[in-house]
């Protein structure tokens, strides 16, 4: 129901979509017909989302985002100004690819800096934070902070946004809110102060 969500008078809201409650879409944003968004998103000016893309609830996508067909944002999700997604590996102009669309699944909580490069067909891991301006190549750990042209590991951020302070040999703390992490094994990392830090799976 539009009545439902807000979207500024220059957003365009192709239908059939599923808006959820309290989301906003601001201006110039275009919404494709066949894509679902959550409850109390925010998709700022000059946004993009294709058919068939999923968004969960509580998501900000930043100016000048597109989400194309095979994004999936899960909840809690932050993709900052300007970051870009891909759906194909190997694009030509002159050859259509629309049957080579690769998915690529942010999960939640999920941190994507300014300016960073998804390349198609990765999996981002639960609370993990690509840098500004980063390549990611390759799929990204739980909790995993993520730098550089390509991207590669730089160690934990937690789930307040801050990065982890270590303890002890594979055991970490917050500075901010005093949780513990643990490394259960070799680049698996788990929330020992939070209800469903038993989720956490290697990728």
């Amino acid at each position: 129901m539009a009545d439902s969500y807000y979207s500024h008078p220059t957003a365009c809201i192709d239908l059939p979509s599923s808006i959820g409650e309290g989301t906003k879409i601001w201006h110039f944003s275009h919404i494709s017909a066949g894509s679902s968004i959550g409850r109390n998103c925010v998709f700022g000016q000059n946004t993009f989302v294709a058919d068939g893309v999923r968004v969960g609830d509580n998501v900000k996508v930043q100016n000048n985002v597109s989400l194309y067909t095979g994004v999936e944002l899960e909840d809690n999700v932050f993709c900052g100004p300007s970051s870009v997604f891909t759906n194909v590996v190997n694009p030509r102009s002159e050859i259509s690819r629309r049957g080579e669309y690769r998915r690529t699944l942010v999960r939640e909580g999920a941190t994507i800096g300014a300016n960073a490069t998804i390349v198609c067909g990765i999996t981002i891991g639960r609370y993990a934070f690509v840098g500004a301006g980063a390549v990611v190549r390759e799929d990204v750990p739980d909790y995993a902070l993520v730098v550089g042209v390509p991207a590669g590991f730089k160690g934990w951020m937690g789930r307040h946004g801050h990065r982890l302070q270590i303890v002890s040999e594979g055991r970490f703390v917050c500075p901010q809110s005093g949780w513990h992490y643990s490394e259960v094994e070799q680049g698996v990392l788990v929330c020992m102060d939070a209800e469903e830090a038993n989720r956490s799976v290697k990728l």
